[in-house]
């Protein structure tokens, strides 16, 4: 049985005409006929048909079938892609194979077989979707060309040579630290980097070791077999395992608990890993790029960061500017968004007004290209008119930040004396101050770097 398709069936016979319509109706999504051979290329235009029937004998050489090639010729001309299926009452094997040869799917004779038609017809339309689906591909692909670096945008002298430095790196597989204030677009950075590399057609694994609990993170990274834990009911591959071949994106690699850097230390040197619950290495072919908003060269410093695992992932540094560091790209970056949102959420906006570009390029953005895609996105829900204004914007003043400030510094006071009140009480013990406190260890190594 055919997919649901749209069909357009060309014959001179009228008969032949009313007889597929009437057999082919309940097995497609629509049918087009026409017994005037002139009026294809207007209906290809119009309907846009998924399988084209065209029979090969007109009035002009009843038997030659020349005439049928002619206007297949002429079909795909009109549309490369085109899926179409021959149909004749002067059916050879000769000119079968003529017909496959310039481009036809299949050749039908006539008086057909009702399931040998449909079967054709079934498998003329998973042609037809497979094209579709290729040519959608390339066309991303293309317009993945023309826009290498996707939303990671900007006409600044300061992005300019980030975008110089990632084509410079387009053919190495040095690992990658991405600097940078929270906001910036780590993310987008590291995305580029791993589209304009070697690795590209892999995979692209991304991790946010903020988000995982130090009790998890080895069985995240590098896996567990059967019987590891209480709850590991089968094997499973870690995310490094995972990434083999590929690219793996540690964000937020400051993050890491100390013993947890050494085990990643370790895999990095060695280029393999083990898994929770067995004793078998299994090697890796991993390119890492790492990110960080803290300052990871004071927390070496400080002996929170290991040194020797900087230098294993920091080959090549990149620092993302802020967005206050990068002029009209404020603007630029903005009206991206306003477009994005607009189809969205349905909104007729069609630009920026420049008392609204006005006021974004005074504001500073504390929360940067983030804190700029929710101001827009809020602009654009609200909005009326066809243009943001700055009366859209809702942007944070120095005072509301400054009465936000002082509430979280009362907040940090209070949880900075419970967390020393706690270490106090078990004498140092982290384990036990975390236990006291009900949080994690990771947890409250966070809060003591904080």
């Amino acid at each position: 049985m055919p997919d649901k398709g749209k069909i357009f069936i060309i014959d001179d016979n009228e008969d032949v005409l009313f007889a597929l319509n009437l057999m082919l109706e309940p097995h497609v999504e629509s049918i087009r006929v026409s017994a005037n051979p002139e009026k294809i290329i207007r209906f290809m235009e119009q309907y846009q048909p998924d399988v084209i029937l065209l029979d090969m004998n007109f009035r002009r050489d009843a038997s030659s079938g020349q005439e049928g090639f002619d206007w297949l010729q002429r079909i795909l001309n009109a549309d490369p892609q085109a899926v179409v299926i021959f149909m004749t009452a002067y059916a050879d094997t000769e000119k079968a194979v003529r017909a496959v040869k310039a481009g036809a799917f299949d050749f039908i004779p006539k008086p057909w077989k009702k399931d040998k038609l449909l079967a054709t017809l079934s498998a003329a339309m998973q042609l037809r979707t497979s094209r579709n689906e290729t040519s959608i591909l390339k066309n991303r692909m293309t317009a993945l060309s023309a826009e290498p670096f996707e939303e990671f945008i900007g006409k600044s002298q300061a992005m300019q040579e980030i975008f110089d430095l990632i084509e410079k790196l387009a053919e190495t597989d040095a690992n990658i630290l991405i600097l940078g204030e929270n906001g910036t677009g780590k993310d987008l950075a590291a995305r580029a980097i791993w589209r304009h590399s070697p690795r590209s057609g892999e995979v692209f694994t991304a991790i946010d070791l903020g988000s995982i609990p130090e009790t998890l993170f080895e069985s995240e990274l590098f896996g567990y077999e059967k019987g590891a834990f209480t709850d590991a009911k089968k094997e499973k591959p870690g995310r490094m395992e995972a990434a083999s071949g590929g690219t793996l994106f540690l964000d937020e690699i400051a993050n890491l608990a100390p013993s947890m850097q050494a085990k990643l230390l370790t895999a990095i040197e060695k280029k393999q890993i083990i898994r929770l619950g067995s004793n078998a290495p299994i090697p890796i072919d991993v390119r890492f790029i790492c990110a960080t908003n803290a300052d990871i060269y004071q927390d070496v410093e400080n002996g929170r960061f290991r040194s020797d695992l900087l230098y294993r992932i920091n080959t090549i540094e990149l620092h993302i500017p802020p967005l206050r560091e990068r002029g009209t790209d404020v603007i630029l970056l903005a009206e991206h968004f306003a477009h994005r949102f607009a189809q969205k959420y349905k909104k007729n906006v069609k630009g920026i007004a420049k008392d609204a570009q006005n006021k974004l390029l005074a504001y500073r953005f504390p929360g940067n290209v983030r804190e700029l895609q929710h101001a827009v996105e809020r602009a654009v829900i609200l909005s009326n008119g066809d243009m943001l204004k700055a009366c859209d914007f809702t942007l944070q003043t120095a005072q509301s930040r400054k009465h936000k400030t002082d509430e979280l510094l009362h907040l940090e006071t209070l949880e900075n004396q419970a967390i020393s009140k706690a270490l106090e009480r078990t004498g140092g013990n982290i384990n036990k101050a975390a236990e006291l406190l009900g949080i994690t260890r990771f947890a409250l190594y966070r809060k003591m770097k904080q």
